[in-house]
């Protein structure tokens, strides 16, 4: 697939400031990945920092908040208040189908999670996994 980036492009050092790629951004990873993706960051963009899969430093400069007026922006879904997150989800619904979700995930089942694991770690996954229990 032409549009999968793999996580050797961004999960690596990166310079101060880079190649203008993206308008905007949703992290989960942090670490060189967050400072690599920020590094990337077109004029007036936003990043959307949702974990902390890579680790929790950020490797970076100050050079793309200041030269490129780049936001970074933490989501928090831990003590966000209930009415919030039924209003997220709520436009959610309105703005994407389970047509639009299918191309981003795959079902497996219980007994097929060892071998998942291997890839996962192994870097050779793509898509979000839904284990079917029963």
């Amino acid at each position: 697939a032409d549009n999968i980036i793999h996580r050797d492009e961004l999960a690596r050092d990166s310079k101060p400031m880079e190649k203008e790629l993206w308008a905007a951004a949703i992290d989960s990873v942090g670490g060189n990945t967050l400072a690599t993706v920020l590094a990337q960051i077109k004029y007036n963009g936003v990043v959307a920092a949702c974990g902390l899969a890579g680790g929790f430093s950020l490797p970076s400069t100050v050079m793309p908040f200041i030269l490129r007026n780049v936001r970074l922006q933490g989501v928090d879904s831990v003590h966000a208040p209930l009415s919030r997150r039924q209003e997220a989800w709520g436009r959610l619904s309105e703005m994407l189908s389970t047509d639009n979700l299918q191309p981003l995930y795959e079902t497996n089942t219980l007994a097929e999670v060892p071998e998942l694991a291997r890839e996962l770690m192994a870097g050779k996954l793509s898509k979000r996994r839904v284990i079917k229990i029963a």
